[in-house]
């Protein structure tokens, strides 16, 4: 087994030094403009990240035992030294992105994550909005195990992705020169993802590159400022209904579904997916008058713009959703 550093814990006396100096910065020289600081959600961030490292210890436990099975019936090997682990940490952002990507698109995977975008601020304390339940991660890693990477390696180059996106968390830093904006994640790219407006939802999923989203078609530019949360917030600042309140509204939906197909639809599609006959103002076309001589058609075809006896697919969320809608279309996570 490798002996590799625990990262996550040497950086947390940089994460509380960082933090504390961002506040006296937004207290001595404040922007109007900026979400900055509140106690209370400031205070739920915390308690939020506090709460992870207990679940996550608990989680790793199966993970670490089925990714250890697999490794020794694997027989590929990746030796642990400098130059291979910058091609772990390569794959480990290649599988972040399509991991992250996944969470905004698949409603289930994105109850999990929905808490770390449940602020309406932007600041460094919000990166320690971390979720309870990160059990569904693990599967977006599994290439690494079966090529050969060590556990503990992949562990490794998690904990350095996720010590990275800490200080991408902030309003004080505007853009970078155009060369690392173009390669990495940076603050700039990182506010686009955590807005609610329309042409910013579920787009900049990348973890230390930025460029898996130039690649695949879900890079948007920081053009206006952003506007932080969901679309529809949440009112509270209880961390256990911040953890679950996704999970509570999936298993109401669940329970009003009248088949199979919509719970289907209600786990694996979009948060903001809605089955068709469920969205307001959709009614059935009146049939037409008789011609007299002819024979009348009635027309109860729904005004969707679906080809009766297909799947007019999803749509945008309604009113009352308390998720992100999904409206990149490219989409493939």
């Amino acid at each position: 087994m490798p002996n590799l550093p625990d990262v996550v814990l040497w950086s947390i006396p940089a994460f509380v030094l960082l933090t504390v100096i961002e506040v006296v910065s937004v207290r001595l020289h404040p922007d109007e403009d900026a979400a900055g600081y509140e106690t209370k959600d400031a205070a739920t961030s915390i308690g939020m990240g506090l709460g992870s490292l207990v679940f996550d210890a608990l989680w790793k436990i199966p993970v670490v035992a089925l990714y250890t099975l697999l490794y020794e019936l694997t027989p590929l090997r990746v030796p642990v030294v400098w130059w291979t682990v910058l091609l772990m940490l390569l794959a480990q952002d290649f599988c972040y992105y399509w991991q992250h990507r996944g969470h905004h698109v698949v409603r289930i995977l994105w109850a999990c994550h929905v808490v770390h975008h449940s602020s309406r601020k932007f600041n460094l304390s919000t990166a320690l909005r971390q979720p309870w339940t990160s059990l569904t991660s693990w599967p977006f890693y599994l290439p690494m195990i079966l090529l050969g990477v060590h556990p503990a390696a992949v562990a490794f180059c998690s904990s350095i992705s996720l010590v990275y996106q800490f200080w991408i968390h902030t309003e004080r830093i505007d853009r970078l020169p155009r060369p690392l904006e173009y390669v990495f994640n940076t603050p700039s790219h990182h506010r686009v993802h955590h807005a609610s407006q329309g042409g910013y939802l579920d787009r900049n999923f990348g973890g230390i590159l930025i460029v898996w989203d130039r690649l695949f078609r879900s890079f948007v530019p920081e053009t206006e400022r952003p506007v932080y949360g969901l679309t529809k917030n949440i009112s509270t600042y209880n961390p256990l209904r911040v953890a679950t309140h996704e999970y509570v509204s999936i298993a109401r939906d669940l329970k009003a579904a009248r088949d199979w197909r919509e719970r289907s639809g209600r786990l694996l599609r979009g948060p903001g997916w809605q089955p068709a006959a469920a969205v307001p103002g959709i009614a059935a076309v009146p049939a037409t008058a008789a011609v007299p001589g002819t024979t009348a058609v009635a027309a109860a075809v729904p005004v969707t713009g679906a080809i009766p006896g297909t799947d007019s697919g999803p749509v945008a969320a309604t009113p009352g959703s308390t998720t992100t809608p999904t409206t990149a279309p490219e989409a493939a996570a």
